[in-house]
């Protein structure tokens, strides 16, 4: 294979930041396609606690590379990758599915044009029964912000790109929790858009569930409880919308 060439530009136009946990089987792959997704790229792996290998692999392959003894999960990992990056575009991948390059362009030229989040377009499966209850709780946030154009678009999902402004706007450290970095976006008024869908679900490796138990659910569900509770602490216990004609304090 030839080797992957990564200019590490003083002032790169895209960061792709990816966060890795023993990928070593993936992370060259998915690192060359990142690498490719625009003529000045920095790529930025954090590799957060990883044991076998992946942050050699990286390094030699010219990455940017961000050592963590612990693992961090990978929102920390985007949270510390942001950072450390200084594109005028952030590109967030993950280290363990190969994306092509030309599949995540797109999320790239719509930030070059203007959009703050471009998102991927990726809703689940909404038609299964009972829908599943991180695909619930994206759909449920949308509407409360006022968006139920998104449906299911969030920044829970990967890829996702975002602007340098729009980094300063919601501050680097609201990335460790992506519905919180969401809701923030959308309050503030930056241009929140789904532009391309990959359907991540198939690329997803299987986690492995204990007593049939998706470990990672509890936490996405919790964590878009804590931007619905961000909201309402903005606008108020209905989150802005209107008690019609109730009259609450007439009842006893």
């Amino acid at each position: 294979m030839k080797p992957v060439v990564i200019r590490n530009h003083k002032l790169p136009v895209v960061s792709v930041i990816i966060p890795a946990l023993n990928e070593q089987r993936r992370i060259e792959a998915v690192i060359r396609e990142a690498a490719r997704v625009h003529p000045s790229t920095e790529v930025i792996v954090v590799a957060n606690g990883s044991t076998d290998g992946t942050d050699r692999i990286a390094t030699r392959l010219g990455a940017i590379v961000i050592h963590g003894e612990d693992p961090l999960g990978h929102d920390v990992g985007r949270f510390v990758g942001a950072q450390a990056a200084k594109g005028k575009v952030l590109l967030f991948i993950d280290g363990d599915m190969v994306i092509p390059s030309f599949q995540l362009a797109p999320f790239v030229r719509a930030v070059l044009s203007g959009v703050d989040f471009a998102l991927n377009d990726y809703r689940g499966p909404i038609h299964h029964i009972p829908v599943h209850r991180v695909i619930l709780s994206k759909h449920v946030l949308n509407v409360m912000l006022g968006r139920s154009d998104l449906k299911g678009a969030s920044l829970t999902t990967v890829p996702h790109a975002i602007s340098r402004r729009a980094l300063k706007e919601i501050g680097a450290e609201s990335l460790a929790i992506p519905p919180l970095a969401h809701t923030i976006a959308i309050s503030k008024g930056l241009k929140v858009k789904p532009v391309h869908s990959i359907q991540v679900g198939k690329l997803n490796p299987r986690r492995v569930k204990k007593n049939n138990v998706d470990p990672l659910e509890a936490m996405i569900t919790g964590d878009h409880l804590e931007a619905i509770n961000w909201l309402m602490k903005q606008k108020g216990p209905r989150a802005g919308y209107s008690d019609l004609q109730r009259k609450r304090d007439k009842v006893r």
